[in-house]
């Protein structure tokens, strides 16, 4: 295990803000930054990867998590979960 510290930028704004657009440039320019795949219970839309854009996986998976204690966050949005796991950070 590395002992080197890390920053943690969280980027967080409404649905169609540009979140995805910043992360991505970021990704470009700077090769020591890293993506965090959040899951959630959506539905996949068109062009998404699941593994990339999210981790897609039903409602009941999902409340198995949180009882696990697997989320470092995790919160409902229009009626889906979303989540960031812990080994994601």
């Amino acid at each position: 295990m590395s002992n080197k510290r890390g920053l943690l930028v969280v980027i967080t704004a409404p649905s169609g803000s540009g979140k995805t657009s910043i992360y991505k440039r970021l990704l470009q320019i700077r090769d020591d930054m890293k993506f965090s795949v959040s899951y959630t219970t959506r539905k996949q839309r068109k062009g998404e990867i699941n593994g990339i854009d999210y981790f897609f996986i039903l409602r009941d998976e999902f409340e198995e998590k949180i009882k696990k204690g697997d989320f470092l966050e995790w919160a409902e949005v229009h009626g889906e979960l979303y989540g960031t796991e812990k080994s994601q950070v």
